[in-house]
């Protein structure tokens, strides 16, 4: 069956870095986009950014426009997301998702895309 598995979250300063990865098993991973989507605290489900399948295509919602890259390896089949001058508000809980970026807005819903991770903590705080 299609499984997800996001790691790399933990609690880091304002300006950090943190480098999440999603290990996906139980579907042909290279054919697929791949999305992250965060949920910080107390709010919905927020699109982040979006890769296509051969990893030669990204988009970004631009409050991380600069400091956030997403990658894949697809021989690995492993969807990562290198984030930057990490700031409070980034504060979430961060999943990998099979599909691209919605069309119609940044905040979504889980059926929005076709299999979700359990998800990682990133937490930004001094």
């Amino acid at each position: 069956q299609v499984q997800l598995v996001e790691s790399g979250g933990g609690l880091v300063q304002p300006g950090g870095s943190l480098r999440l990865a999603c290990a996906a098993s139980g579907f042909t991973f290279s054919v697929y986009q791949m999305s992250w989507v965060r949920q910080a605290p107390g709010k919905g489900l927020e699109w982040v950014s979006a890769i296509n399948s051969g990893g030669d295509s990204t988009t970004y919602q631009d409050s991380v426009k600069g400091r956030f890259t997403i990658s894949r390896d697809n021989a690995k089949n492993t969807l990562y997301l290198q984030m930057n001058s990490l700031k409070p508000e980034d504060t979430a809980v961060y999943y990998c998702a099979t599909g691209p970026r919605p069309l119609y807005s940044d905040y979504v819903d889980r059926a929005d895309f076709g299999s979700w991770g359990q998800g990682t903590q990133v937490t930004v705080s001094s």
